[in-house]
């Protein structure tokens, strides 16, 4: 079972106009709501691919229960930690041109109770798991080594961990030696305070991670698909040129479609593929959506996967 975690759940609006343009006006096409969430993404896209996966995630308040009515014919269960506070209300706003912007709450406060309860219950399930996916921000009142410290308890369990997060919390669950790390660009540019603009910049990047602690890597590059190392090799992995219409959470789906791969039993390179696939596939559909199994497979097989040297 892939387990994953959600501390900072999200209500994500999503509005759809017809150009996105600074200091002139725009119209609204459509707009809805959706639960979101890297973890809870990331079990939506499993369990569309016939993986088993349960969820794990805070909720609370007025938009906790709108969030949980999202989730209530979802199709896997999802295990819900109360807290006090609402949980956060994200949006994005996005056109026809494939232009995106995402708007994010910080999100509630959690108290330490609400952080050892947290803790707990994540502890309660990993006898269950093979694989925990340790996903998105940590909201307020949570310490940075919360990740680092799941990480570890998962490791005593026998049980895989890939760490997609950000800023303090990734700096301290990779030093927690994850089995994956699955930053995008920016998250490594902000990891290792510089910026990465070439081919040579991104393989020296995942190596630099790797020597940070993590087993494996997997930094993704938007359009340009992802760059793997894990123990001693390095891959680059392009997709095709596709239209993408809206690639907030395309991330979420190449992190979840890579567990699930290298889960059936694919190499670390096959399973990349697969994310850059999934992640590819679901940047071409409107709004916050994910790419079908048959649709990722379609765009799999136009994935081209190249040896570093």
């Amino acid at each position: 079972m892939i387990l994953t975690l959600t501390v900072n759940p999200a209500i994500d609006r999503t509005v759809m106009v017809d150009r996105l343009v600074f200091e002139d006006r725009a119209y609204m096409v459509s707009a809805g709501e959706s639960a979101g969430g890297r973890g809870i993404n990331a079990s939506c896209v499993i369990h569309s691919f016939g993986g088993p996966t349960t969820a794990i995630a805070v909720s609370g308040g007025e938009s906790g229960a709108r969030w949980e009515g999202f989730l209530s014919d979802c199709g896997f269960p999802v295990i819900r930690v109360p807290i006090a506070n609402d949980i956060r209300t994200n949006l994005t706003i996005t056109d026809r041109q494939g232009l995106s912007v995402k708007l994010n709450e910080v999100g509630p406060y959690l108290s330490a109770a609400e952080v050892d309860r947290l803790e707990k219950v994540v502890r309660s399930h990993l006898p269950a798991a093979d694989w925990l996916m340790i996903c998105g921000s940590l909201p307020p009142g949570v310490p940075p080594d919360f990740y680092a410290r799941l990480i570890q308890e998962a490791r005593e369990h026998g049980v895989k961990t890939l760490l997609d997060t950000d800023g303090e919390a990734l700096a301290e669950g990779v030093a927690a030696a994850p089995s994956v790390v699955s930053p995008n660009q920016q998250e490594a540019e902000r990891l290792l305070s510089t910026a990465l603009l070439t081919r040579p910049h991104f393989l020296e990047a995942a190596a630099r991670i790797r020597k940070m602690g993590a087993e494996a890597v997997m930094l993704s590059l938007g359009s340009r698909g992802a760059v793997g190392a894990w123990q001693g090799h390095a891959v680059e992995v392009i997709p095709p040129r596709v239209e993408a219409v809206c690639p907030i959470g395309a991330g979420d789906a190449q992190a979840a479609a890579f567990v699930w791969a290298i889960r059936q039993g694919g190499d670390f390179a096959d399973a990349v593929r697969w994310g850059v696939a999934a992640g590819t596939a679901s940047a071409r559909l409107p709004g916050v959506r994910f790419a079908s199994l048959q649709e990722t497979r379609e765009i799999y097989a136009q994935v081209e996967v190249r040896a570093a040297v």
